[in-house]
């Protein structure tokens, strides 16, 4: 296999490369590290949906690719949730983050076990996924962002969107799990 840097792949690079960034930013004693860290975070976001969309469109879809795609996704929510624990330290806060995180490597060791017995397929991302994705997403940004937004609680928003992010990612988990006994019945 051969690795192609394409436009997309380019993209899922520069999503990994945000994630010390955005670490050194969390960490500034600058009054606005929330907006930046928040920016950088919705820079990584615009990034994931680009490079997805472009390498469908430009036909610029490698094995790389849709190696490294997920891999970026997921090492960026596991450090920023890290980082968010870290700074508003409660087990409100640590217990969905730690559920979220528990998922993604449960799913990420699935698919490479169901790979390996030529299964694939079986445990590709649903529309559960993707919405749970999406929950996720505004959850982090916003508790980043932490501070209220002409009244609206941005943090308060956030812990509830954790938590529907939290309940989405252990039914897709159990989907996935299913799928996967089902699969390995078959074969």
């Amino acid at each position: 296999m051969t690795i192609e840097f394409n436009i997309p792949t380019n993209l899922t690079l520069l999503r990994i490369a945000l994630i010390p960034l955005l670490m050194v930013v969390f960490y500034l004693p600058w009054a606005y590290t929330n907006i930046a860290c928040t920016a950088i975070f919705i820079a990584a976001g615009i990034t994931d949906w680009l490079d997805g969309y472009l390498a469908r469109k430009m036909q610029l879809e490698t094995p790389f690719g849709a190696f490294l795609d997920p891999v970026a996704d997921k090492l960026m929510v596991a450090f920023v949730l890290v980082l968010i624990v870290q700074q508003q330290a409660n087990p409100y806060l640590a217990v969905p983050a730690a559920i979220i995180i528990g998922r993604e490597i449960t799913i990420a060791s699935l698919r490479e076990w169901m790979a390996e017995i030529g299964q694939r397929a079986k445990v590709k991302v649903s529309l559960l996924g993707k919405w749970k994705t999406t929950a996720q997403m505004v959850a982090i940004g916003m508790l980043l962002y932490r501070e209220d937004l002409f009244g609206i609680p941005i943090n308060a928003i956030g812990y509830v969107l954790l938590y529907i992010a939290a309940a989405l990612t252990l039914w897709s988990m159990i989907n996935y799990l299913a799928a996967a006994i089902t699969a390995i019945k078959e074969s």
